[in-house]
């Protein structure tokens, strides 16, 4: 029987261990932790019962992710919960830039830019199903939807801080902003818009969902898949040498470059090597987990019912501390991605105590205390809130390396998302997965389509290696499989919303 071994049990290790396995391989996941799912975890640091997502949170890319629909996670348990309201951006006179599902509820709610965000995002959601297909995968390919990737693409060139000039109001402006700073970039460079265009309409497309239970749910319903279908998992595996992975027809490695650089030196081709220690890795993130009495006070009301809050003030805020971050220097006023997924999952409360996740960008490696900077960033936007606090824990850049080698410095994108890197991950290859090594590939979030929880870097290494296998025609994930039926109503599985 042809096998397969995985190297890393994030939720890219997964997918491609999952799709190996269904595809009909003997797969065998190694995996360091004592529990697979890399950033796709929860945990409960601070009340018996109050759980926290560790890092990966609110999941609109993978909710259409044709990894993950052809894995079936829906029968596997895996259910999306969406809040009332998607995203809320507020500002300090009391009003806020508010992201609803629909894309002209958001606009009738952005009042003169209306127009505009209608047809900047309109066109690319109605025909998300078939352009997904060609998002999701490397772009040195020949799109199978050219005219429709052109359309959606040409924004995507532009830095954030000229695409914000199609709007005049402070709050669409600000929404934006928060939006595009996901890109972990200063807000000014070309292709700063790419990653919060591309959220935006995936997040029109399916909501801005939460995995109910945690996100740890994701990884567990890809573990029932691959076990469903044969594959093993061993936890509690580090490895440091080549030689110490199991022989195998193929192999698949859920690490970032710089660790593959290692684990293989010399017997890397000479480019591949050199192009995979030049990596480069980008910002940082300080994460603060809060047990909040009777939910966080914000000033604005729909902040109060939204999945995630953007906290960063004005675009020229959240530009100039963006700019600061990306320098090396950390901003007196850092932007702060707030998660409030209680919202759309109230399991995750205890009575009148819940779980709000938040995280600051911080330059590489920071090692400070950042506590207090972020409490007195989130108070100017929701006064109060710090005597409501009745348990907090943190997890500074080194925390999340030591958890999680693919997170260096903090970096959770798994490399900084230069033009470079965003479009070609670690190197410059007609396939990006490849390593030059017959049959070892990286399936890591260093591989396009980039981070999150969507499996598909995991789905685009197993189609190499099916293909390095001689089965074309096997591909673990089908250019179609997750749109076949165009039916707006499926793409969700489980969807409840949660006013």
């Amino acid at each position: 029987m042809t096998s397969a071994v995985v190297v890393g049990g994030g939720p890219n290790g997964l997918a491609a261990a999952a799709l190996l396995a269904k595809a009909g391989l003997e797969v065998t996941v190694l995996e360091a932790a004592e529990e697979t799912g890399g950033g796709t975890r929860g945990h409960e640091a601070i009340l018996p019962g109050l759980m926290h997502d560790h890092c990966s949170a609110i999941h609109p890319m993978a909710v259409t992710s044709p990894a993950l629909r052809t894995l079936d996670l829906a029968r596997h348990g895996l259910r999306w919960l969406l809040p009332e309201i998607d995203c809320a951006h507020p500002l300090e006179d009391g009003t806020a830039g508010v992201l609803l599902r629909s894309v002209h509820e958001t606009a009738r709610g952005l009042g003169v830019d209306g127009n505009r965000y209608r047809r900047l995002l309109g066109p690319p959601v109605r025909h998300w199903d078939a352009l997904a297909q060609d998002v999701m995968r490397p772009m040195l390919r020949i799109p199978d939807h050219p005219l429709l990737l052109t359309r959606f693409g040409l924004p995507t060139v532009l830095p954030a801080t000229v695409l914000a000039c199609l709007f005049q109001t402070p709050q669409a402006r600000a929404l934006w902003a928060g939006i595009a700073a996901h890109a972990y970039r200063p807000l000014s460079d070309p292709f700063s818009s790419a990653i919060g265009l591309g959220i935006l309409t995936a997040g029109h497309a399916a909501g801005w969902a939460v995995a109910e239970g945690g996100s740890q749910e994701i990884a567990r319903s890809m573990e029932r898949a691959l076990r469903e279908h044969g594959g093993a998992i061993h936890t509690g595996v580090r490895i440091t040498e080549s030689k110490q992975i199991p022989p195998a027809d193929v192999t698949l490695l859920d690490l970032d470059p710089g660790q593959v650089a290692s684990l293989y030196g010399d017997r890397l081709p000479r480019r591949v090597r050199a192009a995979y220690r030049r990596f480069r890795r980008g910002p940082g993130a300080y994460k603060l987990d809060l047990a909040v009495e009777d939910g966080v006070p914000w000033h604005n009301e729909h902040a109060r019912r939204a999945g995630t809050v953007h906290v960063g003030g004005t675009f020229a805020e959240v530009a100039q501390a963006e700019r600061a971050v990306a320098a090396g220097r950390m901003p007196e006023r850092p932007f702060i991605l707030v998660g409030q997924q209680y919202l759309a999952d109230p399991s995750r409360s205890v009575g009148n105590v819940h779980p709000v996740w938040a995280y600051a960008h911080v330059p590489h490696g920071y090692d400070g205390n950042a506590t207090d900077t972020v409490i007195e960033q989130l108070e100017r936007y929701a006064p109060g809130i710090r005597e409501r606090i009745v348990g907090s824990h943190v997890t500074r850049p080194g925390d999340f390396a030591a958890a999680n080698p693919n997170f260096t410095g903090g970096d959770i994108l798994t490399g900084t998302k230069t033009p470079r890197q965003l479009l070609l991950g670690a190197r410059l290859a007609l396939d990006p997965y490849s390593t030059g090594l017959p049959g070892v590939f990286l399936c890591s979030a260093a591989t396009p389509p980039g981070p999150g929880a969507h499996g598909m870097c995991g789905a685009g290494a197993a189609n190499s290696a099916l293909r390095f296998l001689g089965s074309p025609s096997r591909d673990a994930v089908a250019p179609r499989s997750a749109f076949d039926d165009g039916d707006m109503s499926r793409r969700v599985p489980g969807e409840i919303r949660k006013p």
